[in-house]
């Protein structure tokens, strides 16, 4: 750990369990954390203010919130997280989809999110003298995006040691860090335990409440419901009745 002590790092913050658990882990390793968060247009901002508790009980020396607009009204891609379409609930295929990483991708997905979102954090990085930048994208419990494989991960590293000034010049090598890229959910969530991640702070829901109850039956909420089952942990936050 010495050589990454009070290290600067970009660590994108979503809210969720991931991110949380991810930003631990880079508090662990000693990183000096900016936390990066997105107000890209999703439909909702219970993610954001969940960034918000985490990056500040977790230790982030600063929590930025960029504002994007990813959203149809503003020209960009429809995905029930950012447009009047509905999100999908009980879906039959969810199993297929972590099984079989080739499955239709969702309603859900967001396109180009990760890579414009690790864009802005590269920048950002590159201002502030950071060469590691850290993304909880997982490729085992995930919903089908192809913007979470350790393939899309390598090449934008790849890209981002071509593509700038301080990498040009030799000041450093850029790092793009999935620490959780091959965990299961249940292995995220009892190293964050292990850590003491509070995930009461996290919101994972795509479709919440008025008051930010989780629904229950997206795929976010079941793949988080089935990694606290695996972990054997309970799962704090609140849920709709029936």
């Amino acid at each position: 750990m010495s050589d990454t002590k009070d290290r600067p790092a970009v660590v994108l913050l979503s809210g969720g369990v991931d991110s949380a658990t991810m930003l631990a882990l880079a508090r662990r390793d000693g990183f000096a954390c900016h936390a990066l968060s997105f107000d890209y247009g999703q439909r909702h901002r219970f993610e954001l203010a969940s960034a918000e508790r985490i990056a500040e009980a977790l230790g982030a020396v600063e929590h930025r919130i960029v504002k994007l607009d990813l959203s149809a009204e503003a020209g960009f891609g429809k995905s029930a997280l950012t447009d009047d379409i509905e999100v999908p609930k009980d879906s039959a295929l969810l199993q297929s989809k972590i099984e079989n990483q080739k499955s239709k991708i969702p309603l859900t997905y967001v396109p180009a999110r990760n890579t414009i979102f690790l864009s802005v954090a590269l920048g950002y990085a590159e201002v502030i003298g950071a060469f590691d930048i850290f993304i909880g994208v997982n490729a085992v419990d995930y919903s089908g995006y192809p913007d979470c494989r350790g393939e899309f991960i390598r090449a934008f590293e790849a890209m981002a040691n071509l593509a700038t000034a301080a990498a040009a010049e030799g000041r450093g090598k850029f790092r793009i860090r999935a620490p959780l890229l091959e965990m299961s959910k249940g292995q995220i969530i009892r190293t964050g335990l292990a850590l003491g991640v509070d995930y009461s702070l996290t919101h994972s829901c795509y479709d919440p409440a008025a008051d930010g109850s989780a629904c229950g039956r997206c795929d976010a909420c079941r793949i988080r419901l089935a990694g606290f089952a695996e972990a054997g942990a309970k799962d704090p936050v609140t849920y709709c009745r029936g």
